[in-house]
């Protein structure tokens, strides 16, 4: 065993021995920061659409925007965190079957889950998810459209922001629209290990 471990390692020390210098980082100061404030004095949740929009993601403002995408899909069948429930319920039209206890052994049942997000980075178009703030991680990774909730104060400019906000939570996840994977013949498939529709709903 040790012998094939050193063989490998052997190979990789051959692989970057012509390489004398390593690629230098960004500056920060002088390149992220100057892109960044190329972007103006834009709105946060405005830029937000637009970088979800860029990967295939949703934004809705209010409920019965969401109730309308719904019912134009014909998802009539979901779970709601109890917490936002309330909030949520009024849009609502009979016909609809929402659920408030996400039930582990009827996960094909559920074609949408509206859960809270704990934050999003405008930047990039990505929704943070995390134990602390998510009422079932099944709720928001089974179904095929997950809709994540948030506030206006939910919404971080970039990464280095949101990083610095978020609560020692012991797991984070950030969702870039809907789940992707290119591992077969590098063909980007969406919705094979998680959502299909990625949903950021504003209230």
């Amino acid at each position: 065993m040790s012998a094939d471990r050193e063989a490998i390692l052997s190979r990789v020390r051959g692989a970057l021995a012509p390489l004398h210098q390593r690629a230098a980082l960004p500056d920060w100061d002088n390149e992220l920061i100057h892109m960044r404030s190329l972007r103006g004095d834009v709105d946060a949740w405005t830029l937000f659409q637009n970088r979800m929009k860029l990967v295939n993601g949703l934004s809705l403002e209010g409920a019965p925007a969401l109730v309308a995408w719904l019912a134009e899909n014909n998802w009539t069948r979901g779970y709601c965190d109890p917490v936002l429930w309330p909030r949520l319920q009024a849009a609502f039209q009979s016909g609809f079957t929402v659920e408030t206890t996400f039930d582990r052994t009827r996960i094909d049942d559920y074609q949408f889950g509206i859960t809270r997000a704990a934050g999003a980075v405008a930047e990039t178009g990505t929704l943070i998810l995390t134990d602390g703030t998510t009422s079932s991680r099944l709720a928001a990774l089974t179904p095929w459209a997950h809709i994540a909730v948030l506030e206006r104060s939910d919404i971080y400019l970039d990464l280095q922001h949101a990083v610095t906000a978020l609560a020692n939570d012991p797991n984070i996840v950030f969702c870039t629209g809907p789940s992707k994977t290119a591992d077969v013949e590098g063909i980007l498939i969406e919705g094979v290990h998680g959502p299909g529709q990625q949903v950021a709903l504003l209230i």
